[in-house]
């Protein structure tokens, strides 16, 4: 699998190429003369491990070869945008394959939980579907996620944005927890930030930095313009060092997660998260929802983050998520009251 790794992520006339083939032919032939099978492959683990750091740090600042480009080429067809292949884009690549290869593993595993839901929504507004990996960036897909600037859920929303694209914040409903809601929001934003800039790229480095840094920086150095994304790499320099990194590591998730068996990443994506929708009076305690399905609260919390005490807000019905199929087991223990709606919210 490695051999074939090798084979197919790397360019055979760079620099890092040379290298990896080199590693290839020492540690991955047929016959190993004085190593045993076991061995084998400990001293190629050990090479590809050198030639992270090679590749890291070892690269000239001016090398031009860009040799993810090809298989950039290849998987063109299948993305839903434009991918400019530059340094700043090969760096979080190769990032991702080594040093942030664990964060990119649970990035992986983590998007099935919400990939489908967040990807039906793109498409249906005719947004690009590859537009859903800044979840990944914001928050790793976890809808719990807090920053150290207090930017909450899976979109990573302050207070004043999550109000003005509708998104509820009381002592008892946080709505930027909320996947499904944090998500609508989400796209309602980025759908704004596109009409103001005319460029997706454009757009995601406002979602990060906020439409006013990015206006000023395009203003000051770019003549005013937009609808360009190569408008992004002109103006780079004068936007937030986050925001710097922000696209282009948007633009290496989209690449990476579209060829990720070919760079030898096995990761179990997790199922995508399923229930049932029902109404509950006010102030209905998650953990008796648990008791009367007989499931952990655990789970009822994970398909409730929103519901930031645990209990439903005070006053009339509010609309909480359960497993499929337990629907009739909690309308009977909760009384006639009670009724169901759609699934989907």
């Amino acid at each position: 699998m490695i051999s074939e790794l090798i084979e197919e992520a790397r360019g055979k006339d760079s620099l890092a190429s040379k290298f990896l083939f080199s590693i290839k032919n020492l540690f991955v032939s047929e016959a190993l003369p004085g190593y045993s099978s076991v061995r084998a492959p400990l001293l190629l683990e050990a090479g590809v491990g050198l030639l992270s750091s090679f590749v890291l740090f070892g690269r000239s600042e001016t090398e031009e070869d860009l040799y993810l480009t090809p298989l950039v080429a290849e998987l063109a067809p299948s993305l839903s945008l434009p991918v400019a292949m530059n340094e700043r884009v090969d760096r979080w690549m190769e990032r991702y394959l080594t040093d942030q290869r664990a964060s990119f593993e649970k990035y992986l595993s983590r998007e099935g939980l919400y990939s489908d839901m967040i990807r039906e929504r793109l498409r249906a507004r005719g947004m690009p579907e590859d537009l859903y990996y800044l979840a990944a960036i914001e928050s790793g897909f976890s809808p719990g996620a807090t920053s150290r600037v207090s930017a909450s859920g899976m979109w990573q929303f302050m207070g004043p944005t999550a109000r003005e694209f509708g998104l509820q914040i009381d002592e008892y409903v946080d709505e930027r927890r909320d996947p499904i809601r944090a998500t609508e929001a989400a796209l309602d934003y980025l759908q704004a930030l596109h009409g103001q800039f005319g460029s997706w790229y454009l757009a995601a480095a406002a979602y990060n930095a906020g439409p006013g840094r990015v206006s000023r920086a395009l203003k000051a150095h770019a003549e005013d313009q937009a609808g360009d994304e190569e408008l992004y790499w002109d103006i780079i320099e004068h936007l937030p060092r986050e925001t710097r990194a922000y696209v282009p590591k948007m633009l290496a998730l989209i690449v990476l997660g579209q060829a990720a068996e070919s760079y030898g990443f096995e990761v179990k994506r997790a199922d995508p998260v399923e229930f049932d929708r029902v109404w509950v009076p006010g102030v209905t305690s998650l953990r008796w929802v648990a008791s009367s399905l007989e499931v952990p609260s655990s789970k009822i919390r994970e398909l409730n983050p929103h519901l930031i005490r645990g209990t439903t807000p005070p006053g009339g019905l509010f609309p909480i998520r359960i497993p499929p199929g337990k629907t009739a087991m909690l309308v009977a223990s909760g009384g006639s009251r009670w009724r169901t709606v759609a699934v989907d919210d």
